[in-house]
This record gives C-alpha cells, sequence and structure tokens, in this order.
C-alpha cells in the first residue's frame, strides 16, 4: 500500500522588491538631503516617514513581513555613499568623512531601528486587517 501526503501551503502573492527599492532609493534621498542641509530636517522626516508608512502597507497586504527586516539592510546599503558625500558637502572633506562615517555606522543602529519598527508596525496592522481567506481546505478522498 502506497500512502501520498501532500502539503499545501499558503504563498504570499506578488513581489515586493520593486517596492522596496523605491522605498529604498527615496530613504536614501531623503537621508543626504537631511545631512546636507540641516534646516530642511522636519520635512525631510517626515517625507522618510510618510515613505516607510506606504511600504509597510504594500508589504502588509501582500503579507511579505519577512522582507520587513530586509529592507533597512537595503535602505543602508543603498544610502551610506550617498550620506557620507553629503556629510562631506557639509562638514568640508575631513571633517565631512568622520561625520558620514559616523553616521552610517553607528547613528545608522538609530536609523535602522527607525526603520524597522515604523516600516514593522504598519507591515503587521495591515496584514491584520487585512481579510483572509479561508484557512483551511480538507480535500476527502472522493474529491
Amino acid at each position: 500500500m502506497v500512502r501520498v501526503v501532500t502539503v499545501v501551503g499558503n504563498r504570499a502573492r506578488g513581489g515586493w522588491s520593486v517596492a522596496t527599492f523605491v522605498w529604498t532609493l527615496v530613504m536614501a534621498v531623503v537621508l543626504a538631503l537631511g545631512e546636507a542641509r540641516p534646516a530642511g530636517r522636519g520635512t525631510d522626516f517626515l517625507i522618510g516617514l510618510c515613505a516607510s508608512a506606504v511600504l509597510g502597507v504594500v508589504l502588509g497586504w501582500r503579507r511579505r513581513l519577512g522582507a520587513v527586516l530586509v529592507a533597512p539592510l537595503l535602505s543602508w546599503l543603498v544610502a551610506w555613499l550617498p550620506l557620507v558625500i553629503a556629510a562631506m558637502v557639509r562638514h568640508g572633506v575631513l571633517a565631512g568623512l568622520v561625520v558620514g562615517a559616523f553616521t552610517v555606522t553607528v547613528g545608522w543602529i538609530a536609523i535602522g531601528g527607525l526603520e524597522l519598527v515604523v516600516v514593522g508596525l504598519v507591515a503587521l496592522l495591515v496584514a491584520r486587517l487585512r481579510p483572509h481567506g479561508p484557512a483551511v481546505v480538507i480535500l476527502g478522498p472522493d474529491s
């Protein structure tokens, strides 16, 4: 007698890479502008907060909550060079290099943590509020 067990899983629909890439570019611009011109930091902070909330909505709606952990890392990979250059423009070459290196290393713990919290909380909220389909479908032997 042969027994066959088939495991049927529920996969999330829709990609996350395009939304995350666009968010990463927006965050790189926001962070670089925030460093280059400190007078606009309030507006830059709001734009970054809104962009992070929108990414959270997209990831939560598509149920791609694992991408929430990857997004701050991708943001750091894209934004580190523009952030160092912006610090060099604002503070001068040598001082900007030190300030930029400090911002990219130590400051990124706070920046990435804030991104993780905002994107993660919004994604969890949206995923929780999104309507679900049938949780389990049981197919009998006569199906």
